[in-house]
């Protein structure tokens, strides 16, 4: 048993590697690249630290070379969650239990492992599966990730030492207890950092994890829980099922032993799940917590002080890092009409130079979207701007699928801030944009914050003090993350704690305390060192 107060140390955000030409760390991720391309995994279920195999299997392949498979996915069902639910009810009797030191111990310990020997086989994983470029891989599933795990392990030691005051002869304190039965983590394929996070936050307060990765992000979901089981998690802390959502979140979600769903993905999605909890409301044997984040239709608002070439880069990235793969990306703009002729301009000049194909290509700024239903709803949305009177493709709009998912970056221009290009999540490399008078700016602030249900990011640039107080006040509630001459994606963990309101989610701030506030039911403790022995009070005589 330890004895003494052990303090977690206080994190720093992990740098990120350049990888330029000629260096120790690109040379090394491209062996592994090179390496991991060439393999095929049997991407298993992992219940109660076994590897499960199943009879229901489907390939996961690389985004750019759709007829390249890297492995076989083995997909749950029923039988699979019933196994799961009871190696969650086996392992939260000693994890919960456990002191929360050695529970941070062990993500302290996978941090150090993805921040060295694993780093390269995560962030290949990560290239090859998801599609991204070896930056948007080393900001996603080597920095935020490492980020997620120090820092969630900080943020949780700060969050149990807030206690009550005592008063004289009674000792006040309260008891940070793990939610009783299982949390189901839900997560996307466009951020192996979210995937982990989700699925390790409520375990590193205590909890039992059924986490549910996407298909489409299984690869690098397989590699991060045999990292995780190398530092020393349990078995049946975090069980990997991956599968189609109904066939494993519908069980999961019929069990009495649901403690929580921590989600990320559509807006309908979360929609479903949250009836889904309030139908089955009198199953349960506690109220479920529900966090989820949904997505966005991201602002950026120009200013006619600001300046062209800055926000024509902060656009540029923005809207078109991992192919607009972002729920944070800038999908929306509004430019002035004193501008708008020069901003164009400086994105027709960006968007020709950039370079999209294979990722292991590092001199290309995108790649490929990641697979036919997200590429054929993405071409959908180019058609409909091609052939509607309301909006006029003014770059790029090519899309190829032959080989890969490819989709041009592409800059469409709308009539009116309520186009349908301007209010639906597209979820892709398409930016529209919107030309709004000088003297309008007010009416244009209002077609910001009330045209979509969504407030997850938004961006605003401008020059002078006075228009950006303004600006940020008027648009208080239109973003959960508001940028200022800065794009709307990037947050950092422990600097800008992520989520938005409205249709985008609970707003619950992953990378934060808030966050991990939702996976604890607080007990409140009075201890009375002399206890009264009699009954009556003083005002009785």
């Amino acid at each position: 048993m330890l004895s003494g107060m052990i303090n977690v140390p206080r994190p720093d955000n992990e740098p990120v590697r350049s990888y330029v030409p000629g260096s120790p760390e690109r040379k090394s991720l491209e062996r592994e690249l090179k390496k991991m391309a060439s393999e095929s995994v049997e991407m298993k279920a992992i219940i109660g630290g076994e590897h499960v195999a199943t009879e229901r299997r489907d390939p996961q392949v690389m985004p750019h070379d759709h007829s390249r498979a890297l492995g076989m996915i083995h997909k749950c069902g029923e039988k699979e969650v019933e196994r799961a639910i009871a190696a969650s009810r086996t392992a939260w009797q000693s994890w919960s239990r456990m002191s929360y030191a050695d529970r941070a111990g062990v993500f302290l310990k996978a941090a150090d492992l993805l921040a060295g020997p694993w780093r390269d086989r995560i962030l290949a994983a990560t290239m090859l599966g998801q599609g991204k470029t070896v930056y948007q891989a080393e900001i996603d599933a080597a920095c935020e990730l490492i980020d997620f795990w120090r820092f969630n392990c900080y943020f949780g030691q700060q969050l149990q030492a807030d206690q009550p005051i005592s008063s004289p002869g009674v000792w006040n304190y309260v008891d940070y207890r793990p939610l009783e039965g299982f949390v189901l983590a839900i997560t996307p394929f466009n951020f192996t950092a979210i995937g982990a996070n989700l699925s390790t936050a409520p375990a590193l307060m205590g909890n039992a994890v059924i986490w549910k990765p996407s298909n489409t992000q299984m690869l690098s979901a397989w590699y991060t829980m045999q990292l995780l089981h190398e530092a020393g998690m349990p078995a049946g802390v975090i069980n990997l099922l991956p599968g189609d959502g109904a066939d494993v979140g519908d069980p999961c979600l019929a069990s009495e032993e649901l403690a929580g769903v921590h989600f990320t993905g559509s807006t309908a999605t979360f929609r479903r799940i949250w009836k889904g909890v309030g139908e089955q409301l009198d199953t349960y044997r506690s109220y479920p917590r529900i966090v989820g984040e949904t997505g966005g239709k991201d602002f950026v608002l120009m200013h006619h002080s600001a300046d062209v070439d800055q926000t024509a880069t902060a656009l540029v990235r923005g809207a078109f890092e991992f192919q607009g793969q972002k729920c944070s990306a800038a999908s929306r703009a509004f430019i002035p009409r004193s501008k708008y002729a020069a901003v164009v301009e400086k994105l027709r000049e960006q968007v020709k130079s950039i370079r999209m194909g294979d990722p292991r290509d590092f001199d290309n700024f995108i790649g490929a979207v990641i697979d036919d239903r997200s590429f054929a709803k993405i071409s959908g949305y180019i058609d409909h701007a091609n052939n509607s009177d309301d909006h006029r493709v003014l770059i790029g709009g090519s899309v190829d699928g032959s080989k890969g998912y490819f989709v041009e970056p592409t800059v469409v221009e709308a009539d009116a801030p309520d186009s349908r290009l301007m209010v639906e999540e597209i979820f892709g490399p398409v930016l529209t944009i919107h030309c709004y008078e000088d003297g309008d700016l007010d009416d244009t602030l209002d077609a910001i914050d009330q045209s979509t249900d969504y407030a997850l990011t938004g961006a605003v640039f401008a020059r002078d003090r006075h228009t950006i107080a303004r600006l940020r006040d008027r648009l208080r509630y239109a973003a959960g993350n508001f940028y200022v001459n800065d794009k709307p994606t990037g947050a950092v963990v422990g600097q800008q704690p992520f989520g938005g309101g409205r249709a985008s989610g609970t707003n619950d701030k992953a990378g934060s305390p808030l966050n991990l506030l939702r996976w604890i039911s607080p007990r409140a403790v009075k201890e009375t060192f002399v206890s009264p022995t009699e009954y009556r009070y003083p005002h009785q005589g």
